[in-house]
């Protein structure tokens, strides 16, 4: 990105919360401070020209989430669709009328993309700087808030393939799906088993001639309907408030169960998955080549089939799976490494995502740049040595927004403790040099294995050491305490005025 001819100073600008990011979690998050500390004053700096985050950024055909509604959506505002598993546009409706609903809708500055943040200790706050048309916006906060999500926006992942400029086809990436591609009677192969891939193939199996799986190494499947009889049973009789709660809870403790049981018995819970999956296919089909995996549940994230959509196209013969490594590309396809050769008129790349700590952002403390990649996070949302500034990362083996409303509480219990006790400043502390250094994530995928070096890290025992799990995070985060002896706490510096420099707006040339 070129330099900004000049850098628009908006002094006056101040608040006490600057929220980045108006997706699920920053929407999300302005809630709980409207609720919880009301009074302050904040923004939300919304990089993009729109909110929803991921539910508008990706649009895709069948685009959906593969987390149920009832812990996917707010603890405070019930989903009352019947399909539990929903698709994109109904979860972007669904965050957008929140944000209206609450008034949260007018907080959103849009297209202002976050570049860096800075924080002083002699001034006791933040001065983010923000792209905004070309220009550069700066803004001061005493709190800052990223929910900007995990990945890159701008682009995703695809790995170099030989012979890609050969290909006389159309090649897409799902994250950026170009609305006039017609797939309609076409050859169609979708490189990759993940998430993305394995919602494409039953979302577009009856348009084209034939779509086709190709992944490098199989992925776990599991199936469970996408409206829950549970849920419609219980609607009968309850109000929709107290059949959301049950919900919530039932698929919470579902979620957790099945997590522990899958590293407690690996191979038993391998085992029952693979045949869950032969159940849904024909009788010849080849899973052990195509749908068992060489690793152990909950390694890497297992893929949802709602109501058996993959395997009725696959056994209905208008997708098949083809499992090989990729040789190059050719003027009319792909090329495998088993010298086989599959036709193409479209490949598309559903290859991953791009990790990307706090947006890619750039942060400093005094004027020291932080390196994310060697610090140690704090109950897996603040950062050690990184005052007044907390970011939303959800669970990997659950519903992000089950860990983004906790964190949300969490955030707000800080900031209306230390309004109580005249805190201006709260920074985790980590006062062991020789504590042993972990991943940010517990899994082998591709795409956490590329970020490691830019994620922040753990430590060897709490707090910096955060478990997956949601009732450990519910009394930790909603209930512990904050005077816990490694979070330090500072009055407000004597020299700090809050009026100071904060009348005037100015362009000043940079």
């Amino acid at each position: 990105m070129a330099s900004p001819k000049a850098v628009l100073e908006v002094s006056h600008e101040h608040f006490d919360v600057l929220i980045v990011g108006a997706g699920l979690s920053g929407i999300g998050a302005a809630h709980h401070l409207q609720k919880r500390s009301p009074g302050k004053s904040y923004a939300i700096l919304e990089g993009r020209g729109a909110s929803g985050g991921t539910w508008d950024l990706f649009r895709y055909p069948g685009v959906r989430s593969d987390s149920d509604m009832y812990t996917l959506g707010y603890r405070f505002r019930p989903w009352r669709q019947a399909k539990a598993i929903a698709d994109g546009p109904s979860i972007l409706e669904y965050v957008r009328k929140t944000a209206v609903d609450y008034g949260i809708d007018k907080k959103i500055r849009f297209n202002h993309w976050v570049t860096d943040a800075a924080w002083s200790s002699e001034d006791a706050r933040w001065t983010v700087t923000a792209m905004r048309d070309g220009e550069a916006v700066r803004l001061t906060c005493s709190f800052l808030w990223m929910c900007s999500g995990y990945y890159r926006y701008s682009e995703g992942y695809t790995p170099e393939f030989k012979g890609v400029a050969d290909f006389k086809g159309r090649i897409v990436h799902p994250q950026h799906w170009p609305q006039d591609l017609d797939c309609t009677g076409k050859r169609v192969i979708v490189i990759g088993s993940g998430a993305t891939a394995v919602t494409l193939i039953p979302s577009l199996a009856d348009k084209t001639a034939h779509i086709t799986m190709l992944q490098r190494s199989p992925t776990f499947m599991y199936s469970m309907p996408a409206e829950s009889p549970f849920a419609n049973f219980l609607s009968r009789f309850l109000p929709a408030s107290a059949t959301y709660i049950i919900m919530r809870w039932q698929r919470v403790i579902l979620q957790q169960f099945f997590f522990k049981m899958a590293r407690a018995r690996p191979q038993k819970t391998k085992d029952n998955l693979i045949e869950m999956t032969r159940a849904k296919l024909p009788p010849d089909y080849d899973v052990e080549q195509h749908f068992t995996p060489d690793y152990n549940p909950w390694d890497q994230r297992l893929c949802l089939v709602p109501d058996d959509d993959l395997f009725e196209a696959i056994s209905s013969g208008r997708a098949s799976v083809v499992t090989d490594e990729i040789e190059a590309f050719t003027e009319t396809g792909i090329r495998l490494k088993s010298g086989k050769e599959l036709d193409a008129d479209i490949i598309i790349t559903a290859t991953g995502l791009i990790l990307e700590a706090l947006g890619g952002a750039k942060m400093s403390v005094d004027g020291r740049e932080v390196n994310f990649g060697e610090t140690f996070s704090y109950k897996g949302m603040m950062y050690d040595g990184v005052p007044n500034m907390a970011s939303v990362f959800g669970y990997t083996n659950a519903s992000w927004t089950l860990r983004a409303d906790l964190i949300s509480e969490y955030v707000c219990r800080l900031i209306n403790h230390m309004d109580k006790y005249g805190f201006a400043q709260a920074t985790p502390r980590n006062d062991d040099p020789a504590m042993e250094k972990h991943p940010y994530l517990d899994f082998s995928s591709g795409y956490v294995r590329r970020a490691e070096d830019i994620l922040p890290k753990q430590g060897s025992r709490p707090p910096w050491r955060h478990p997956q799990n949601y009732a450990a995070d519910l009394f930790g985060l909603r209930y512990g305490r904050l005077e816990d002896g490694v979070m330090e706490f500072k009055q407000r510096p004597a020299t700090t005025s809050d009026a100071a420099g904060h009348d005037r707006s100015r362009i000043a040339a940079e």
